[in-house]
């Protein structure tokens, strides 16, 4: 077809390589035990969650404004939604944000929702002031040298790095969502754009009994081949400290290697659909197929040749909706 030969290697490999992209990903020998770790001293701090009736304007939907214990017991905030004048549990969506966004506001996710479901959206701790309306969840640890953004905070130790905090929130966020009266815990689906993407394969492969997972042009994805792929932020990020930071690139690497999606594929069993925009300065194409192809379960893929990073949208929704559909 015409447009494989014109569009895919503007950017990256084309389709039929892509399809076919399956890149050894450094993972540590340690990275079950670390992240086994990470959870359990997690699980075993802070308080139950709290819903409060949360008054939004809206007629169709009931919300719940929450605040439930992520890493090291800390408070994070999420908005907890069901179609108004429901009963009982109803098969769940939890959502992660896209980079620099926060939860916004009840009114600006009515969806998924209002296709029936149960639905949470987890804010991401020290975001929520790059775009949109705003978050709620404050990021109380501090690090060493960094470049302006998140990918670099406590780089040089994975114990110290940022994702390690995001992650642990979001697999504490299904840990609570679970226990929820309204929600069917055997019908629980991750998902989120970018950013909201990666954490989405995090989850995948840390939380077993998940139903689904749909990522979404998933960032956080095979490190090593996208940091210098794209002069985007925030992939750039991490450019710009080591041009620094000379000495660092091993040990940043090695950090890296805790959190890239790819080996959270690996170890997912969930089924999921993908999505990947071929035109995708943020998030390489060969990237996303790297965590496609290298997934541990039942993965398909919505491809969508000649967009960027805002991928397919809510034509894309639309497909997510059929497949949920036919896959719960």
């Amino acid at each position: 077809m015409l447009w494989q030969s014109c569009a895919v290697p503007f950017l990256d490999l084309p389709l039929a390589e892509l399809r076919a992209y399956r890149p050894t990903v450094a993972a540590p020998a340690d990275f079950d035990e670390f992240w086994s770790s990470t959870l359990e001293q997690s699980r075993s701090m802070g308080s139950a969650a709290t819903l409060e009736p949360f008054d939004a304007g809206l007629a169709t939907v009931d919300v719940w404004d929450v605040t439930f214990a992520g890493f090291g017991g800390e408070p994070v905030k999420g908005w907890f939604m069901v179609p108004a004048g429901t009963t009982g549990e109803l098969p769940t969506i939890v959502e992660f944000n896209g980079y620099g966004g926060g939860r916004g506001l009840p009114h600006e996710k009515l969806a998924w929702p209002s296709a029936g479901y149960a639905y949470f959206f987890m804010d991401t701790r020290g975001q929520g002031s790059g775009w949109g309306s705003g978050g709620a969840t404050a990021d109380a640890h501090g690090t060493g040298a960094s470049a302006p953004g998140f990918m670099t905070r406590g780089i040089d130790d994975p114990a110290d790095y940022y994702y390690r905090r995001v992650f642990t929130d979001a697999v504490r966020a299904v840990d609570t969502v679970r226990d929820f009266e309204r929600v069917d815990a055997t019908r629980l689906t991750v998902t989120g754009a970018s950013q909201g993407g990666g954490i989405a394969l995090a989850v995948a492969g840390l939380v077993p009994g998940l139903a689904a997972v749909m990522p979404d042009v998933p960032f956080l994805c095979n490190f090593e081949r996208a940091v210098g792929l794209t002069s985007n932020d925030p992939y750039n990020e991490i450019v710009r400290y080591l041009a620094v930071h000379r000495d660092l690139v091993e040990q940043s690497f090695a950090t890296l290697s805790y959190f890239d999606g790819v080996n959270f594929a690996a170890r997912a069993t969930a089924p999921a659909l993908f999505s990947v925009a071929l035109m995708d300065p943020v998030c390489a194409p060969s990237t996303v197929f790297a965590a496609h192809n290298l997934y541990g379960g039942a993965a398909s893929i919505e491809v969508y040749p000649f967009n960027e990073h805002e991928g397919g949208l809510g034509h894309h929704w639309v497909r997510q909706a059929a497949w949920l559909r036919a896959t719960l």
